[in-house]
């Protein structure tokens, strides 16, 4: 049997792969999913595309957002059952071995096979909510407007903020201000931080999530947050950027802008799996991520802007990489 698999053959080139599927027996506890839709999370696997992902090595097949059918079980598998469609952390290809103590969530029939793997990206937005102090009534700028930074902005208003959304897409700020923002603001032509003071009447944002992962966009909107605030790195810092880092400190530790407190909000930071001594787990969150999106009340499929064949990868990521304003949510189809 053969396996498709979406690889980063080198540095900024991406081709679908065909290669004979290893038919090993299953291990212990190990599960065969034939994948039917993977989702992009589009920062990390253009920073592997990139090569500059240092845990991603090239040749190699990104993804971690999929969505299967179970066609075969090893042996003390609990819980799940042949058949069964379940959310995993496989990656962009056909087939995907993984083990029961991994990522193997039973998507409820209620949700569409097609838009669940989106689930993961909601799943990653939550860790900036989990780990601020947002409440009702609190003012929050969300810094990059891509599919996390959106469902960022979408829970943060859930959790009672008043949402102000920043990037440089005219496109991604009119999206985000259909199902997520109550103000948009492009700092490449407008002033931000006079917009900001004049909303908040001269408080500043009691949080500042940044999904851009750009090291210079997190320092120049520092002056955004209030004193007392927080700023939440959402997304990974990428990239060489040279700083004042007495001036950054400062931020920190000295009136009038200090008492800032910097929280990361790496997903890995919450265990995969329920623990019954830790409140929140990737699990927690996607049961909660789909049953707002039952009650709608966070809008799953309207982030999507492309539904492709795997065939269509490699103009699928040159799109993700020059035309950002127009490639966003992406979902590849592995059904045929």
């Amino acid at each position: 049997m053969q396996n498709r698999a979406i690889t980063f053959v080198a540095r900024n080139q991406v081709a679908l792969v065909t290669e004979e599927l290893d038919e090993a027996p299953l291990a212990q506890g190990e599960v065969l999913i034939e994948t039917l839709y993977s989702a992009v999370s589009p920062g990390t696997e253009l920073a592997c595309l990139s090569g500059s992902e240092g845990w991603f090595s090239l040749p190699g097949v990104p993804g971690y957002s999929n969505v299967g059918q179970i066609i075969a079980m090893g042996e003390g598998v609990e819980d799940l059952n042949e058949g069964d469609y379940v959310l995993n952390f496989g990656k962009h290809q056909k087939y995907n071995r993984r083990t029961a103590k991994d990522f193997l969530l039973k998507v409820p029939p209620e949700i569409e096979l097609q838009y669940a793997p989106i689930t993961r990206l909601a799943t990653v937005a939550f860790t900036a909510i989990r780990t601020s102090n947002i409440e009702l009534g609190d003012d929050v700028a969300v810094v990059g407007l891509g599919p996390v930074g959106n469902f960022a902005s979408q829970l943060a208003r859930l959790q009672g903020g008043r949402v102000i959304g920043l990037d440089i897409s005219p496109k991604r700020l009119e999206f985000a201000s259909t199902c997520a923002i109550d103000l948009a603001i492009n700092p490449t032509h407008e002033d931000a931080e006079a917009l900001v003071n004049e909303i908040t009447h001269n408080r500043g944002v009691d949080a500042l999530i940044d999904a851009s992962g750009n090291s210079a966009a997190i320092v120049s909107n520092l002056p955004l947050i209030g004193q007392t605030g927080e700023l939440i790195l959402l997304g990974s810092p990428r990239g060489e950027y040279t700083s004042d880092v007495t001036d950054l400190l400062n931020y920190v530790h000295l009136k009038p802008r200090g008492c800032i407190t910097f929280k990361g909000a790496h997903e890995w930071r919450y265990p995969v799996q329920h623990d019954p001594f830790v409140k929140h787990s990737i699990e927690r969150n996607a049961h909660i991520v789909w049953q707002l999106h039952q009650e709608s009340k966070l809008n799953l499929s309207q982030i999507i802007t492309h539904v492709a064949k795997p065939e269509e990868a490699p103009f699928i990521y040159e799109g993700l990489r020059t035309q950002k304003d127009s490639y966003m949510g992406i979902i590849f189809d592995w059904t045929n």
